[in-house]
């Protein structure tokens, strides 16, 4: 499970942090109260901040850093289950670890539906429009195309119900960069099994965590990516983490096809 704060290191503000995160950057956008931004009725009356924020946040605008390719890292060992993020970045995917193996519960940009005929659009059908400071429309009905990020009130994707079957069946739950106070989100840490153990890589103690730790419970508080690197120091991983990011940063570069 991950949140805003493992990408933080990639350059993108998390949402609550006291004057560097994105809601107390969204006031410069004229809008009566940041978390208005994600809402529909805002979003229908005046949808310019929402993309001024999609632009702010285009995928090709940052990087994956270390955390994210440790779990890239894991998919290619054969020991990730499932990566949940609250993130909406896209890093997760720039990473490399496959669709299938993700549940990004507030929400993708790789994806569009008209908010009239629901008509759904790849990514490459309304960027350009985004990129251009311009609301895209549905070309067939002329309705707002909205991107696929859940907005307050909406239902989280139906992939979220993979965490029926996924927590059970969890021999590890890792928890990093995340505040744990946003519902249901949140309540996932509690869905493995109470002897399954937890690890908490963070910023802060949250959750349970705080109030209700478990007996096989680890917290390790800091600098997430610092954190990371300890623990793949400890697996004896760090070489082929290092490769891991080298490779895939020549990708990125283009430098190697």
């Amino acid at each position: 499970m991950v949140g805003a704060g493992i990408s933080t290191p990639s350059g993108i503000p998390d949402f609550r942090s006291p004057g560097s995160g994105l809601y107390s950057n969204l006031l410069q956008y004229n809008i009566p109260y940041p978390e208005a931004i994600f809402e529909l009725e805002f979003f229908f009356h005046n949808p310019k901040p929402f993309f001024t924020l999609a632009k702010q946040l285009y995928p090709g605008n940052y990087r994956p850093n270390i955390t994210h390719y440790f779990f890239r890292l894991l998919h290619d060992k054969g020991l990730l289950l499932r990566l949940y993020t609250q993130n909406i970045d896209g890093l997760e995917r720039v990473s490399g670890i496959p669709v299938s193996k993700l549940v990004e519960a507030h929400g993708t940009f790789a994806s569009a539906t008209c908010t009239v005929c629901r008509r759904s659009f790849p990514e490459k059908d309304w960027w350009a429009d985004v990129m251009m400071d311009r609301v895209p429309c549905c070309p067939v009905c002329a309705g707002i195309v909205k991107p696929d990020i859940v907005f307050f009130g909406e239902p989280l994707p139906e992939r979220f119900l993979l965490h029926v079957l996924d927590f059970p069946m969890a021999d590890l739950l890792l928890i990093l960069g995340t505040s744990l106070e946003v519902e249901p989100f949140a309540s996932l840490s509690e869905a493995v099994g109470a002897s399954v153990p937890r690890l908490l890589i963070n910023r802060d103690l949250v959750g349970t965590f705080a109030w209700r730790p478990r007996s096989r419970d680890v917290v390790q508080l800091g600098d997430v990516v610092h954190s990371v690197e300890r623990l793949v120091e400890l697996l004896g991983w760090t070489k082929e983490l290092q490769d891991l990011v080298q490779r895939e940063t020549r990708k990125l570069d283009g430098q190697d096809r």
